[in-house]
């Protein structure tokens, strides 16, 4: 039927109509109801029969928005689960040592944050009394929940530990002071406080990002049969300003996709980012309710205070919704910060039918109204918002809970656009304060210095319940445990396979990884524990002969007949698939390595994530995410896939990867190695197998870059071992010509040792010199060496750096090569003794062949000679003609 109106055609009237009068009748009621009721009326009722629809099974399109008021009546609420009283009382002695210890600290300059805490206190508190699983809960036992603290919210939560007893004044007294050892870091940093944190979250947007990929480990633990983590709940605490941050709402279809009802996000809604309102002229929870059922999520919207109800109540034309629904964000924090008058006037002066309501409403009704009554603040909202979410299943759900940001700290903080930066309270605001939450804390304790910690005793009702109360959910929370099992070693078969080489056959260092996990992928022990992550180009570096043997992770299964179904390495999706073959997403495959590269804590099961990605698309893409790997203290081997500024032919700027190297020198957590040959990678990731997993577990991880250009594939010498993991050894001895013969020693790493090994031969065949070539495995590893030496000759030890050592007594200069920076090698430069030099790939990449690439960049073989010729010139051991006439030879 075509629109009735005559303006517009709708995508209908290609659908047939079996009954065009039946369908003529419901407009004609509609339009009748808004001619006499009005169009608000109009749209009410059309809400309400969408939404009795959809409770009945109709399939009609959810709306994206709904009014500005709870989703869950107050007559509709739970019957609430504890003591309010108590836990009033509870939540005041948090609040108050929250903003005492940073107060505290303010003294020194060390800062902290007080107003975002003050706004969610309930939010945590209800969850702690009730809902999060600690990690000795009969249902999900060794795992419990996981819980993402908003990073600005630590001081509550420290707060929380010292009333529980796991912290003392003297901890806190200690809040961002760590260099001693004894004290509290900033944030949710589990490296320097790993018994407590879990998760870091400080920076912002990967907090719900990683979130998510972690209730999607979960169901990959569990549908692969490792560990049953159904019980596990994850729980992501955010800021309304931090959803601006793209990686926050990266991964919302993949939430709702894969129905993870196992995940819920808290969404702190003060309406205020760090410097003033998060949508001054527009409204973050309606735009935020959009963004989440639009992605499929489950929306619980927890706004006001019982006060409302009245207010509600008496909205019998609507008015009061309306109003709620224009007034802009920026508007509404106004009306928190001023008095009734102004309010009276402003807000219900906009129409004549709010004008009659507010007649009905006393001044201190609208006062707590509107500075003080929001569904966040108020422990029977919260816990209602937190059992629909519990209940809600085959969606994740997100509760958006309104609160006022430095809520009970004063009205010199309560809504202010300064508050993130206020870092103290003065005298007088603690005696608000305490006022305000009934503390036993009196006058003559206020007036010293430093305001003091408060705590009803260890043996206080207000400790015995908290304590009962987590007993009851399985012990404390947050709490991070490490209960360390080493992992047996891989058979020697699949290593052995590898240092024999590849005889004529060309494998480029790429492919020779995979092949090497694929083999241990089979072993009986530790086979399974391999989590292969790779961001949709799995076919790029020959994975796809995984695809039918380990399968790709899928919790549907495959619903569909691959394509290829008739091939060998045909696409296979599995429910309990080991790849996580993530689509275009290198923020996902990096959450999932996180999550898989954590789980020997977070669920007590050890798991051997490997990450491979494109190019330059991995620590420059993601580098705040491998920071967030190394505070986490994760495990496993990153792979740089493709790697160099001239292997990739053809693809240029944008993909040229010459720096990454240089980056991952900056994580202490990172072990980076450059490796030449197959056999090279055997033997490091048999080593970081043994480090990272063995009976001496350490907090590190791996990172390898190979190439994929096919190269033959040498058999491993003898004796190389202790070089390769060191980062340096001799592979070839040059043979000199004569006894008198020049020398210099080429240091190469990766696909780089070929041109070197190239260039030795022409310095013998046409210029007499005799040079011996070097695999430099990691040039990160022999500055780390060295920095340590440097430490230990400070202390007084007698210590030489290992590639001061290797290269002890080598004739002649260095030059050193990589397809890197030459800031890359020059890492080592101040500990080699003899005179050093690079060459390198600086500057942008280009699309060209890798030999035009390779002569552009000065790194090719001829290049390599000359340079080799010009430092020998240089100490006069060949003439300076011989410079200029290999320039000339080569047409350099």
């Amino acid at each position: 039927m075509p629109d009735p109106v005559g303006k517009l055609p709708s995508e209908l009237d290609q659908l047939p109509d079996r009954d065009a009068e039946e369908t003529a009748e419901w407009a004609a009621s509609l339009d009748a109801v808004t001619e006499h009721a009005g169009p608000h009326r109009a749209a009410y009722l059309m809400r309400r029969t969408l939404q009795h629809a959809e409770r009945n099974g109709v399939p009609v399109p959810a709306l994206l928005e709904t009014d500005y008021v709870n989703t869950i009546p107050t007559a509709a609420e739970p019957a609430f689960d504890g003591d309010e009283a108590m836990e009033t009382r509870i939540a005041g002695w948090n609040r108050w040592n929250a903003a005492a210890m940073v107060t505290r600290g303010s003294r020194l300059g060390v800062g902290g944050h007080i107003a975002t805490f003050a706004s969610a206190a309930w939010l945590y508190e209800t969850g702690f009394n009730h809902f999060f699983r600690g990690k000795e809960s009969q249902e999900s036992p060794g795992s419990g929940d996981q819980l993402y603290i908003q990073g600005h919210a630590s001081p509550g939560i420290y707060a929380r530990a010292f009333l529980d007893g796991r912290l003392t004044e003297e901890h806190l007294d200690n809040f961002r002071q760590e260099a001693g050892g004894k004290g509290l870091p900033s944030y949710p940093h589990p490296r320097r406080l790993p018994w407590l944190w879990e998760f870091p979250t400080v920076s912002m947007g990967l907090g719900p990002l990683s979130a998510i990929y972690q209730a999607r480990f979960n169901r990959y633990l569990t549908n692969r049969g490792i560990k049953d983590t159904s019980a596990s709940h994850v729980w992501a605490f955010l800021g309304d300003g931090e959803m601006d941050e793209p990686e926050s709402t990266a991964a919302l279809a993949l939430a709702a996709r894969e129905g993870l009802d196992n995940l819920t996000f808290v969404i702190n809604c003060n309406l205020q980012r760090l410097d003033g309102p998060v949508r001054a002229n527009f409204k973050i929870v309606q735009e935020l309710e959009s963004q989440f059922r639009g992605a499929g999520w489950n929306v619980v919207k927890s706004l006001w205070g019982s006060a409302w109800d009245e207010l509600f109540a008496l909205d019998t034309t609507g008015a009061l919704v309306r109003r709620l629904r224009e007034v802009p964000d920026a508007q509404f924090q106004t009306y928190a910060t001023r008095d009734v008058a102004y309010i009276r006037e402003h807000f219900f002066g906009a129409e004549p039918a709010l004008a009659e309501l507010a007649k009905l409403l006393s001044d201190a009704k609208i006062d707590e109204c509107f500075h003080s009554s929001r569904g966040g603040h108020e422990a029977r909202k919260v816990y209602a918002a937190y059992r629909a979410a519990l209940a809600h299943k085959g969606a994740p759900t997100v509760v958006l809970a309104q609160t006022v940001k430095g809520y009970t700290l004063g009205t010199g903080f309560e809504s202010r656009n300064a508050n993130h930066q206020m870092k103290k309270l003065s005298g007088d605001q603690f005696r608000t304060m305490r006022d305000l939450l009934e503390l036993p804390i009196p006058d003559s304790k206020l007036n010293d210095e430093l305001v003091p910690y408060g705590h009803p005793g260890a043996d206080s009702p207000e400790v015995r319940y908290l304590q009962e109360r987590r007993a009851e959910l399985g012990g404390p929370a947050p709490a991070r445990r490490v209960h360390a099992v080493a992992l047996p070693e891989p058979s020697e078969k699949a290593f052995q396979s590898v240092y024999k080489g590849s005889g004529k056959q060309s494998v480029a260092t790429t492919m020779a990884f995979v092949r090497l996990v694929k083999d241990l992928m089979r072993d009986k022990e530790t086979g399974r524990r391999w989590v292969p992550i790779v961001p949709d180009e799995a076919r790029t570096f020959g994975m796809e002969a995984l695809f039918p043997s380990a399968g790709i992770y899928s919790p549907r299964g495959q619903t569909y007949d691959p394509v290829d179904r008739d091939q060998i390495m045909y696409y296979k999706e599995a429910k309990d698939g080991q790849i996580l073959n993530e689509g275009i997403t290198e923020a996902g495959s990096m959450a999932d390595f996180i999550a898989a590269a954590t789980s020997y804590a977070t669920h007590g099961e050890t798991m051997i994530p490997f990450y491979i990605f494109y190019s330059m698309f991995g620590w420059q893409r993601t580098g705040d995410q491998m920071w967030q790997l190394a505070d986490q203290l994760g495990k496993g081997f990153i792979v740089g896939a493709t790697a160099g500024r001239t292997t990739l032919t053809g693809e240029g700027l944008q993909h040229a990867d010459g720096h990454s190297h240089l980056l991952a020198a900056t994580n202490p957590a990172s072990l980076n190695y450059d490796p030449a040959f197959a056999y090279e990678i055997a033997v490091i990731v048999k080593d970081g197998l043994r480090r990272m997993y063995g009976p001496d577990a350490e907090d590190v991880f791996y990172y390898l870059t190979v190439y994929n250009e096919p190269m033959p594939q040498p058999a491993m010498p003898e004796g190389v071992e202790e070089g390769i993991v060191k980062g340096l050894y001799r592979f070839k001895e040059g043979v000199p010509a004569k006894a008198d013969s020049p020398r210099l020693q080429l240091l190469a790493s990766g696909t780089a040792i070929h041109w070197v090994l190239a260039a030795q031969e022409l310095l013998a065949a046409e210029w007499g010199v005799t040079a011996d070539v070097w695999s430099a495995t990691s040039w990160g590893e022999l500055r780390r060496d060295a920095l340590e030496a440097d430490e230990a000759l400070l202390r007084g030890e007698e210590r030489t750096p290992y590639v001061t050592q290797a290269l002890d007594g080598a004739p002649g200069p260095v030059l050193a090569v990589s397809d890197w920076m030459r800031q890359v090698p020059d890492q080592i430069s101040q500990w080699v003794e003899q005179d050093y030099s690079s060459l390198g790939t600086d500057g942008f990449g280009l699309s060209d062949t890798r030999e035009a690439a390779r002569r552009h960049f000065g790194v090719d073989a001829h290049s390599i000679t000359v340079a080799a010729l010009a430092q020998l010139a240089r100490r006069g051991e060949v003439p300076a003609s011989a410079v200029k006439e290999a320039r000339e030879r080569y047409g350099l």
